[in-house]
């Protein structure tokens, strides 16, 4: 049926056939939308929820958001979990995906690393252990937990061992497709059957998603309430049709296609077959390379929220990104996200503070349409216990498959005799992490030997696998080790892209020679890495330059050589660790970090100073360079302890917008910015420090928008004169004192009165501070 209607173009009408009119509005120019378009007539509806959970009952609470798919479940509950009245009542809010697949352990897992330290030996635990040790984390404490996807009543039975039933203060909010979920005999359950919208707030909401706004063209009204009156109220119905909508810009011809083919295809239909119809719509409509990056979506874990800048290499290295012209494929590729969402396909999770996405999902239905068109296409096979099929030779899925996803603790079962050589991509998504048997540590490059991709994180190779290195397809690899050296034959793997090691050492030493990977865009690593020493070697013109290398993090001090960034000229985002005080030495008139300085691409720079005792040591920094690189945008320094007035250099860094002061960046009792200091810095966070005045005003942060404020116990006050920042729109204290809760207090006031509207969001933690 999608088919037909896409082969007789009935969305593209060409001029002159027939049609009514062919007024057409300018199109507008397709910016993000924001996540809070969603949101439209649930205002009733969260304050209804809220006062649920507020009671000050001091027994478990469940409350259950019950609707069909589509309806907004999440949407709601994400909106009640950011609200004021629910940050100031409970101080501890924990949010956790549990989806169909319910793995109790990883949700465990999930609540405790929000409550608590979970160590190695806690993620070797059994989930009936790790909900002990939950029952006794939560204690008395007074928290919101919201389980977002809870599908069947015996998940919830099997997740609600680990919450004490009695003297405390917890608050259960569960979304779930099925009414009877959340169901107990041993403490007190309200539902919220969740409405569908109205006419009125289905009109507002698809004129939002198909124009960006509420201002419709006239000409267009019939049409457009035509739509959203067929859409049944269900939200998501209407989101993506105004996806399509925007695509289609305001040709009133268009318009009144799409209004005779909603009406003439889902008269007779139920709203979730609606719902299906409108995504298959909106899938034809997309260009191939489009429709491609879209499936690749279904190779994800449903309710998985995934990192953009991994969803980008993802992309490139499958090969779904093609060049065009000088624009930089990561660009292009941030371009067709953007492109995804703007048609209301793919859900934005959170927000870099440029704006630019920083995670992404897509909801539950769509998820299930990629899943079918990815196996459909075997683009994708998911094995999700040992019980399942997976002998190729009589599991045509697995023989006929390009991409596998598979639990870590299930690679043991890999071989040549049970899976087929087709697979291109191995992916394993996993909060659970193994450490390989040496029997099983070449089992995936033998029995995967066409592999593109190979994201083995949570799977732990305590020596390299010898035959790693002959996967020369390799584009995409994470290792994670429990050694300190790669050896020389990683620089098999000619055409790597992204490489990404992960070790439990504090150093890193790659032996093979990485300027021979000519095709490297993303180099990185967790510990202090070092390489051969490059100056002996014979260079020929640009030979062994890696110009496409966008990510060198972390490297040590010592490899910060001339010849090493004249290798790498185009970086834009570089990590340094080690003794820093190598990096700022001045020998013979020059520092090693003069070789960084040159580096024009350069917009992200990650400083980590590994000193134990800088004291006592031959690390301590008296000083920071006058110069940094010109284009920088981004700078994090951690354990530096330089003095405060060292940040007048920071200041005069004119493109700089985020700075983060992580671990007694700088230590000293009071901190006088300079007057013309910062001028575009956005973002400043200061983590863990002694001091104690800071005399600041506004003009010395003119275009500040987020204040972060973190383990500052010695601050005596946040500076008043913050208030004036017109553009300020959040600040977080924790764990400072009560002295400086108070000031931000009187800060936020300020600013409301300032700005003449609901001024910044301000949170405190721990609760005390804030009474």
């Amino acid at each position: 049926m999608v088919d037909d209607i896409y082969k007789k173009k009935a969305f593209t009408r060409q001029d002159g056939e027939g049609s009514k009119s062919n007024t057409t509005v300018k199109k507008p120019e397709k910016a993000p939308m924001a996540e809070e378009d969603h949101m439209v007539g649930m205002e009733d509806e969260a304050t209804k929820v809220i006062n649920l959970l507020i009671t000050k009952s001091e027994e478990l609470e469940i409350i259950t958001i019950a609707g069909m798919p589509g309806l907004g479940k999440t949407t709601l509950a994400k909106k009640i979990f950011l609200d004021p009245r629910i940050e100031y009542e409970f101080h501890t809010r924990v949010w956790v995906y549990v989806s169909q697949d319910c793995n109790r352990k990883e949700v465990f897992l999930a609540i405790l690393e929000k409550i608590a330290k979970v160590t190695d030996e806690m993620r070797n635990m059994t989930a009936e252990n790790l909900a002990n040790i939950l029952l006794r984390s939560l204690g008395e404490k007074k928290c919101l937990i919201v389980m977002d996807d809870v599908w069947t009543q015996k998940d919830w039975n099997d997740l609600q061992i680990a919450f004490p039933k009695i003297k405390n203060r917890i608050r259960i909010l569960l979304t779930s497709r099925d009414n009877n979920v959340g169901k107990s005999d041993k403490c007190k359950v309200q539902h919220h059957d969740l409405r569908f919208l109205n006419t009125e707030e289905s009109r507002t909401l698809l004129m939002r998603k198909a124009l960006g706004s509420e201002e419709c063209p006239k000409e267009l009204i019939p049409y457009g309430n035509n739509i959203a009156d067929k859409c049944g109220g269900l939200p998501l119905s209407i989101v993506v049709i105004g996806g399509i909508l925007l695509e289609k810009g305001t040709n009133v011809c268009d318009w009144e296609d799409v209004s005779k083919d909603v009406m003439g295809y889902i008269v007779e239909m139920d709203k979730e077959k609606v719902m299906n119809t409108f995504i298959e719509w909106s899938f034809y409509g997309l260009d191939y390379h489009l429709k491609v990056c879209f499936i690749y979506f279904g190779m994800i874990p449903q309710d998985y929220r995934i990192s953009v800048r991994k969803l980008i290499r993802l992309w490139i290295a499958e090969g779904y990104i093609q060049p065009k012209g000088e624009i930089i494929l990561e660009t292009i590729a941030e371009n067709y996200l953007t492109d995804l969402v703007n048609r209301n396909l793919v859900m934005v999770e959170k927000r870099r503070p440029n704006g630019k996405i920083k995670m992404c999902y897509v909801h539950d239905m769509i998820h299930v349409f990629c899943k079918n068109k990815a196996r459909d296409e075997n683009f994708y096979y998911q094995i999700k216990q040992s019980n399942q099929n997976i002998d190729s030779s009589s599991n045509n899925a697995i023989e006929m498959c390009r991409g596998l996803s598979i639990p870590p603790h299930l690679v043991k079962y890999i071989s040549p005799q049970r899976f087929s050589s087709h697979v291109r991509s191995f992916l394993c998504f996993s909060n659970d992490e193994i450490t390989l048997l040496a029997e099983n540590i070449s089992s995936i490059p033998k029995t995967f030997k066409l592999l593109r991709v190979l994201d083995g994180e949570p799977i732990g190779f305590p020596r390299f696998p010898p035959d790693l290195d002959k996967l020369v397809n390799l584009r995409y690899l994470i290792l994670s080790i429990k050694f300190k050296a790669l050896p020389r034959h990683i620089t098999n793997l000619l055409n790597i892209q992204t490489l990404i090691v992960k070790t439990s050492s504090n150093s890193l030493e790659i032996k093979g020679d990485i300027w021979k990977m000519i095709q490297l865009r993303h180099l990185e690593t967790n510990a202090s890495t070092s390489f051969p020493d490059i100056r002996s070697k014979k260079r020929n013109n640009e030979e062994g330059s890696l110009t496409d290398l966008r990510t060198f993090s972390t490297i040590s001090p010592e490899t910060c050589t001339r010849d090493v960034f004249d290798r790498a000229p185009n970086l834009s985002k570089l990590g340094i660790r080690g003794q820093l005080a190598k990096l700022f030495e001045v020998e013979g008139g020059s520092s090693l970090f003069d070789n960084v300085k040159r580096l024009n691409s350069l917009e992200n720079l990650k400083l980590f100073n590994d000193v134990l005792a800088v004291q006592d040591s031959k690390g301590k920094i008296d000083f920071l360079p006058d110069k940094f690189p010109p284009n920088l945008k981004k700078l994090t320094l951690y354990g530096t302890e330089l003095d405060w007035m060292c940040m007048s250099t920071l200041g005069m860094l004119e493109n700089l917008e985020i700075l983060k002061l992580k671990e007694n960046a700088f230590k000293g009792n009071k901190w006088v910015p300079k007057d013309g200091g910062f001028p575009v810095l956005k973002v400043l966070h200061i983590g863990r420090t002694d001091l104690v005045t800071w005399n600041a005003s506004a003009t010395h942060f003119p275009s500040l928008k987020s204040l972060h404020l973190r383990h500052c116990n010695a601050l005596n006050a946040v500076p008043a004169d913050l208030a004036k920042i017109t553009s300020l729109q959040t600040m977080e204290l924790y764990r400072t004192n009560k002295i400086a809760a108070e000031s931000a207090k009187k800060i936020q006031i300020q600013h409301q009165q300032i700005v003449k509207g609901k001024g910044f969001k301000l949170s405190i933690y721990p609760p005390d501070h804030d009474q």
